[in-house]
């Protein structure tokens, strides 16, 4: 198997693929004001199995197109859209998110919990811009510094894990420059992280090794999920996930 079938086949079942919780995606509704908004266009970027989608879905007036590069994630999304009687707001497609298949200023809202790294933030903020209409909603999860000092340790790992690692207010200094105005901000509190996403992955680590015959490549991506795990809960004060919404003006 390659590196990247590997990570479906650990991530596939997971309720998350990052971290992340269902209050938080309703705050992060609440701070845009979409909850008061009607008919709305959406695409949530880097949607995994759907826990976004189905919440947003589920709480909008609006048609949700969820994008991913793995069809197994899709499939989890329909059948999870299908069960909850939310078939008819929901469509998925593969497509990368730096090469989206869409029309410019085609959507009201775009949505990214924890997937814009993949492109950058920089680069993804710009990027996605083209694709939201005027005072259209921008809404991403994205690794933050919570404070300006911080553990060698920890500075080094995440700097050779990705670099555009930055504090909130740098990230909102990135948004502005792209022609954002700030909603609101909040860092998604350590449940989020150990409960929501560390734990019911640790919990497949057995079966994913056993599936994939204990090849040292699975056991090479079991060791570096814990090698996280281990660093989170050492530092967790230091660094997370922020939320930022903002709208195009």
């Amino acid at each position: 198997m390659e590196d990247y079938q590997l990570l479906i086949d650990l991530h596939k079942k997971g309720y998350r693929q990052g971290p992340g919780g269902d209050s938080e995606t309703e705050l992060a509704i609440k701070l845009s004001g979409l909850d008061t908004a009607g008919s709305l266009n959406v695409l949530d970027v880097g949607c995994g199995t759907g826990a976004s989608t189905i919440a947003l879905a589920s709480r909008l007036d609006c048609q949700v197109t969820g994008i991913d590069i793995f069809d197994e994630f899709l499939v989890e999304v329909i059948h999870k859209s299908n069960e909850k009687g939310l078939d008819s707001k929901i469509r998925t497609r593969n497509c990368p998110m730096e090469d989206l298949p869409f029309a410019k200023e085609e959507f009201d809202v775009i949505w990214g919990e924890g997937s814009i790294y993949n492109m950058g933030f920089g680069k993804g903020i710009s990027y996605l811009r083209d694709f939201l209409k005027p005072n259209g909603i921008l809404a991403v999860s994205e690794i933050t510094w919570f404070s300006k000092e911080r553990p060698k340790e920890l500075e080094d790992y995440w700097n050779l894990e990705y670099p555009e690692i930055a504090t909130a207010s740098e990230k909102m200094g990135i948004l502005e420059s792209n022609g954002f105005s700030i909603m609101g901000y909040f860092p998604l509190p350590k449940k989020c992280w150990e409960e929501n996403y560390y734990a019911p992955m640790r919990s497949r680590f057995s079966e994913f090794l056993r599936h994939n015959e204990h090849s040292e490549m699975a056991r090479e991506i079991v060791d570096s999920e814990e090698k996280e795990m281990e660093l989170f809960s050492t530092f967790h004060q230091y660094y997370g996930y922020g939320f930022y919404i903002a709208k195009k003006l």
